[in-house]
C-alpha cells in the first residue's frame, strides 16, 4: 500500500482521443500512475500524483494536463508551520478551493 495524503485533489488529466500510446507517460511517472492497456495510457491511482509534471513533459501529443506545483507535497509542508490540515489551494472547477 502506498501513502495516501489527500484524496481527490490531483489536477492530472488525461485525454484519451489524443493519447498514441507511446508509452512515455509510464516511463517518466515516479509515482506508476499510469499503465498502457489497449494500446492507451490510462490513469491507474489518480491520488497518488505528485504533480511533478513529469508525464506531461514527456507527453508529445498533448495528451497530459497537470498543474505543477500546486500538489499534495506543496500543501503538506505549508501545513507544517502554520498547524493548520493540509490544503492544496486546487480549484474545485467550480469556483472553490477542493480542500474546502
Amino acid at each position: 500500500m502506498s501513502l495516501r495524503y489527500l484524496t481527490d485533489v490531483s489536477t492530472l488529466k488525461l485525454d484519451a482521443e489524443k493519447c498514441t500510446g507511446c508509452g512515455k507517460c509510464v516511463e517518466a511517472c515516479p509515482h506508476a500512475v499510469f499503465a498502457i492497456e489497449n494500446k492507451k495510457a490510462h490513469i491507474l491511482d489518480k491520488d497518488a500524483c505528485i504533480e511533478c509534471g513529469a508525464c506531461k513533459k514527456n507527453c508529445q501529443f498533448d495528451a497530459i494536463t497537470v498543474r505543477t506545483g500546486v500538489g499534495c507535497a506543496a500543501a503538506i509542508i505549508g501545513s507544517i508551520g502554520t498547524g493548520k490540515a493540509p490544503c492544496c489551494g486546487n480549484d474545485d472547477g467550480n469556483g472553490g478551493s477542493c480542500c474546502g
